[in-house]
């Protein structure tokens, strides 16, 4: 085999808690992590020479060696002495900088994907170890599905597939940096910070109960984000007025999802929403979940 494909699917925030921050300055989370269907694909192939080039027509991401799939390739020929080059070539869908961890997702598939194409002796549990230090978003996205994530994001238990629902999605046209959405947090007083119950929320997925998922969904990072940017309170309150369960910002944002038990309900609001001229150049998606990958 010279060539593999695969996908690599983005994921949503259906809690986000911050617990903590250790002396490196790393902050300490507890959150439930849920793939949804947007997905990139991603064309791995071999090629003569030791070089490894990264390709994509989408115009927003890097393909050089600060790309985190050209990265991910880079550990895994090194980590397994592999001596050809990796011609690897990206079609974006996942909207990038929308707290969907794209780049992530990306970075993940190649770590499966490299370990297919060569039959390597690598279950998940060792790429998430591989994965680890280019980003803690990584190890969550070499298995996906639904998932607990603590510590700084590496700590992980794998839950039963949330209940099946409608998402509607959508991210507008913002940038906003992780980093200082973490460092805005950190100025907002302890008393003032609304936190998630992420316990109810992991009992309520135990249980299938998409009501009790939606009712305790929940991202402490949003009190800031959505502060700096109103658009996001006006897209939840678009969703919640046009019958969604839940909807709120997913990671560091400005992505926004709505939950919906009724489909067509999802359908009518999403065309809705496309007769909004202030939400007219907005990415938008109609989606669900997407079960975990197994090995």
């Amino acid at each position: 085999m010279d060539s593999i494909s695969c996908k690599a699917y983005g994921k949503i925030n259906l809690s986000l808690d911050v617990v903590g921050k250790r002396a490196d300055g790393y902050h300490l989370v507890r959150m439930v992590m849920q793939q949804v269907g947007i997905c990139d694909s991603i064309e791995i192939r071999k090629t003569e020479g030791t070089d490894i080039s990264v390709s994509t027509k989408s115009g927003e991401i890097p393909t050089g060696p600060d790309n985190l799939v050209f990265r991910a390739a880079d550990v895994m020929r090194k980590t397994f002495g592999i001596t050809d080059g990796l011609s690897i070539h990206l079609v974006k869908r996942i909207p990038v900088a929308a707290g969907m961890a794209g780049g992530s997702s990306d970075a993940a598939a190649v770590f499966r994907g490299i370990r297919d194409l060569y039959g390597l002796p690598a279950d998940n549990r060792r790429l998430e170890e591989l994965a680890l230090p280019l980003g803690a978003d990584i190890p969550y996205c070499i298995a996906g599905g639904t998932q607990l994530s603590e510590g700084i994001g590496e700590i992980l238990t794998v839950l039963p597939p949330s209940p099946s629902c409608t998402l509607l999605v959508v991210k507008p046209d913002l940038y906003i940096a992780t980093p200082a959405v973490y460092k805005a947090f950190d100025h907002i007083p302890e008393r003032e910070v609304i936190h998630p119950d992420v316990d109810a929320q992991v009992d309520a997925i135990r249980k299938g109960d998409l009501f009790g998922v939606a009712k305790t969904c929940g991202n402490v990072l949003e009190q800031q984000t959505g502060a700096d940017h109103p658009v996001i309170g006006q897209l939840e309150r678009f969703f919640l007025s046009h019958g969604a369960l839940q909807s709120i910002m997913t990671g560091s944002g400005p992505t926004v999802f709505a939950i919906y038990d009724d489909h067509a309900k999802a359908e009518q609001a999403m065309e809705e929403l496309k007769r909004v001229e202030s939400f007219a150049s907005f990415q938008k998606f109609v989606t669900g979940f997407v079960p975990g990958m197994d090995a």
